[in-house]
């Protein structure tokens, strides 16, 4: 799976374009992903975290990095033994296209907007 292309809004995954929140699990990207408050992520905001058990969890917090990550998804990374990723969406992009091929399960979760 790959990222083609980010802008404010809008995110192409192999040729289909997104413009809401996107989390990206094993087996894909799941129809249309909404947290619970808007500009926060917590850890029952992506209960894949708990049910695939990855060994990163790459976070997009928005083209301006406004969105915030609550405590519980920190820890529940720390306790797991998951390494978290926390980077503005365009940056969280190259690090996840990077990252493919790593060998390593990854779950990325982008927030599009600020």
């Amino acid at each position: 799976m790959r990222i083609e292309s980010y802008q404010f809004g809008k995110m192409v995954i192999d040729g289909i374009q997104y413009t809401h929140d996107v989390i990206i699990q094993k087996n894909g990207v799941p129809g249309d992903w909404w947290r619970e408050r808007s500009h926060h992520l917590t850890l029952a905001d992506i209960p894949c975290l708990q049910n695939e058990k990855p060994d990163v969890l790459i976070v997009g917090t928005g083209k301006f990095g406004l969105m915030k990550i609550h405590k519980d998804v920190s820890d529940y990374c720390t306790k797991n033994g998951i390494e978290m990723i926390q980077k503005d969406t365009s940056r969280a992009v190259e690090i996840f296209n990077e990252m493919q091929y790593s060998g390593k399960h990854i779950i990325a979760a982008f927030h599009l907007t600020c």
